[in-house]
């Protein structure tokens, strides 16, 4: 299983629709054939971490981590998403003991920013983002 946790916070000004509007595209997304199981919802981490909600979205091996990741429903939010977010981080964990896991999944994500750059800068554009592959 590999499991991505996404900390987020909302930029200043994004209004309470726009918040739900996110939220319910993150439920879509982690709503997706390839998913084991996921929660969307309030972060319960601590306040001064900045971190106001999460995400999180796990699927059971790398063949179905490429089918989330070019998910149509994933690609269509992403853009709905990114822009409204102002603080990102993402934790990943896996039960897979394979040592080069982490090396395939950035090769992945790699892969992603090269198929669709556009996402790759909304990514960047977070101004308090951390996300890699």
């Amino acid at each position: 299983m590999i499991v991505n946790i996404l900390r987020f916070s909302f930029r200043d000004g994004t209004t309470d629709e726009e918040k739900e509007e996110v939220l319910a595209a993150m439920r879509r997304t982690a709503s997706v054939e390839s998913v084991a199981f996921s929660s969307v919802g309030q972060d319960l981490g601590d306040p001064s971490d900045g971190y106001t909600h999460a995400y999180l979205a796990a699927v059971e091996d790398l063949a179905a981590l490429e089918r989330y990741m070019y998910d149509p429903v994933h690609l269509e939010g992403d853009p709905h998403i990114l822009p409204r977010l102002d603080r990102l981080s993402a934790v990943r964990l896996s039960d897979d003991p394979d040592p080069g896991l982490h090396e395939k999944i950035t090769a992945m994500h790699l892969k992603k920013v090269a198929t669709y750059p556009e996402w790759g800068r909304l990514l960047d554009a977070i101004p308090n983002g951390r996300v890699s592959g």
